[in-house]
């Protein structure tokens, strides 16, 4: 081990270190400026766990409702070895539907490792020529890829991989969220999008590895949905360039972890063994960089979000950075009144909360 491995191992405790996924290593993308996070994810911390034991657990993740009808809508699409997938991936590519194409499927076998080696190996077969147009289409269901996440290599399954359509690889996404009146929910879009560039990015490091282009893996992204409220499958394309630099980026910082612990005390630790005072005494060490939207992607969200009470930051990012420099409610508050004098670095924020006073009295006059 290295001196950081140690430090990490010695922060997380006697609990094995928490693999990532594609949806994990999305979830880093959403606040990329929080070192507490960074660290714990660095260190491979049961954040569930350490939840719990602090005494704010975590509210969200998947029903088993949802999970199952969403191994369904897959089955479904899949069926027949991918007929119909192939036929709604060409189309929304814009090339003709091949009139045939091999099915693999890569999602049984070996343990990880095992079916990452056969997974490279039989994607890399498959590289489009400059004849491509006269090659079969080929798809790879469940192929095993990987990335490096803070010096541990994480195994990354996509649903499909289609290659030697439009003369490269793209990836595919299928999702049970539907898609009414040609829009999707935002949220699970823009989550879709940073699960799939996670995809992009770890398909490209596996050609580049093999000597291969990488860039012969499309950004955009094939994603299906159900179309309306029926099971009625429809193809979208996702352009990903913007979430693969974020993803990139955050990962990159990941790497860094030497430079982030240099400001960790080096009594920090998130060992759930130890007493839930001491727990969250000793995460209050580290900052967090608590914004609403960590509700729906950090386990840790509800008790960063109690220990922001009080503070801008926790009224969302557009406020934080609105009131730069201004931290606490109580102050914002009296700058907005005039009850506080204004410092030089807080001239602007102030003018915002003064005109904001104005208009909020002048609306309570209207209405009163």
């Amino acid at each position: 081990m290295t001196s950081s491995e140690q430090r990490l191992a010695t922060i997380r405790g006697r609990v094995p270190p928490r693999r990532h996924n594609a949806r994990t290593i999305a979830a880093l993308t959403g606040n990329p400026g929080c070192a507490r996070r960074a660290v714990l994810d660095g260190a491979g911390v049961d954040k569930p766990l350490l939840a719990e034991r602090v005494g704010f657990p975590a509210r969200f993740g998947q029903s088993r409702f949802a999970i199952t009808r969403g191994n369904m809508f897959e089955a479904q699409v899949k069926a027949d070895g991918g007929v119909e997938l192939l036929r709604l991936v060409a189309e929304r590519l814009g090339v003709p539907v091949p009139a045939a194409a091999s099915w693999t499927d890569l999602g049984d076998g070996d343990e990880p490792a095992g079916r990452a080696r056969r997974s490279a190996a039989l994607l890399t077969e498959a590289l489009p020529t400059a004849a491509g147009h006269d090659e079969p289409a080929a798809l790879f269901d469940h192929p095993m890829l990987g990335l490096e996440v803070a010096g541990r290599r994480v195994h990354l399954e996509p649903d499909l991989v289609a290659a030697r359509l439009a003369g490269r690889y793209h990836v595919v996404e299928i999702k049970s969220f539907p898609v009414i009146d040609g829009q999707a929910d935002p949220a699970k879009l823009a989550a879709a999008a940073v699960q799939s560039a996670v995809y992009v990015l770890a398909l490209r490091e596996l050609l580049a590895a093999q000597g291969r282009d990488p860039q012969l893996v499309s950004p955009e992204v094939v994603l299906v949905c159900p179309r309306d409220f029926t099971n009625q499958p429809v193809a979208h394309l996702l352009d990903v360039r913007k979430q693969l630099l974020v993803v990139r980026r955050q990962l990159g910082r990941m790497d860094r972890l030497d430079t982030l612990l240099t400001d960790v005390p080096a009594d920090f630790t998130a060992d759930p063994a130890v007493a839930p005072e001491a727990l969250a005494g000793s995460l209050a060490q580290v900052p967090a960089r608590y914004a609403p939207e960590c509700l729906a992607s950090c386990e840790l969200a509800y008790f960063c979000r109690h220990e922001a009470r009080g503070q801008t930051g926790a009224l969302g990012r557009p406020v934080r950075e609105a009131l730069g420099g201004v931290a606490d409610l109580g102050e914002a508050l009296a700058l907005a009144s005039g009850q506080r004098a204004v410092d030089p670095e807080q001239e602007e924020a102030a003018a915002l909360l003064r005109a904001a006073a104005r208009l909020r009295a002048d609306a309570l006059t209207a209405t009163s």
